[in-house]
């Protein structure tokens, strides 16, 4: 999996790799695997960093872990494949990116147009055991995003978007010269507490303006 990562990924978290925290954390995870049901499957846990490599980085949307339902998680946060029904969380997303950006709700989920335009789709957390939320919590995966979210971090200017506690818990990480947007979680039970009306979309692109850089098409 690592191999078919872009090489400034690689390159970026090559010491990550090498860790002893990290080899313990992908041994948890195979031993998951052999016992249990886990999401995403084995060749999708880095999707995000595959369709969004560091040198186009310009946003990152960060969630908690994947969803733990079949066939929903495929390795970018709040995104599933087409076909699958779209989850409680992203259509809330798709509320708001309406209200922001009067782009009626897509028919499917899948996110992976923002990822190529250089929006990192990234959980805190990159594995789940099958219907079990935060299954994977506290193995390890938590130590590893924090590092993405640093080299991020090292880029000129990126719109943070933080969705939820988790998610807000890594913004002593991000220099104030970048923007950082924090919300509530759009799942649910917690959007109502001050999800909506956010305007995240809209806020991003004025900020990628800007500085020079090229705003995301939020249609998918």
């Amino acid at each position: 999996m690592i191999n078919q990562l872009p090489t400034c990924w690689r390159t970026a978290l090559a010491d990550e790799f090498e860790k002893p925290y990290f080899q313990k954390l992908q041994k948890y995870v195979a031993e998951q695997r052999a016992a249990h049901e886990v999401f995403p499957p084995k060749a999708e846990v880095f999707t995000a960093l595959r369709l969004t490599p560091l040198d186009n980085v310009k946003a990152l949307i960060l969630g908690q872990d994947p969803y733990h339902d079949d066939g929903q998680a495929h390795g970018l946060s709040f995104s599933v494949q087409r076909g699958i029904k779209i989850p409680p969380s992203l259509r809330n997303v798709f509320k708001e990116r309406e209200s922001d950006q009067g782009i009626p709700p897509a028919d499917h989920g899948c996110l992976e147009a923002w990822a190529e335009q250089g929006v990192l789709m990234l959980n805190t957390v990159l594995t789940v055991r099958a219907h079990e939320a935060n299954s994977h919590h506290k193995q390890g995966w938590e130590e590893f995003t924090t590092r993405i979210i640093e080299v991020v971090n090292e880029r000129a200017a990126v719109a943070f978007v933080l969705w939820g506690k988790p998610a807000q818990k890594k913004a002593p990480l991000i220099d104030t010269r970048h923007l950082i947007l924090e919300s509530a979680h759009p799942s649910p039970l917690s959007a109502r507490h001050g999800f909506f009306g956010r305007r995240p979309f809209s806020k991003i692109n004025e900020y990628l303006a800007a500085n020079g850089q090229t705003e995301v098409n939020w249609a998918l």
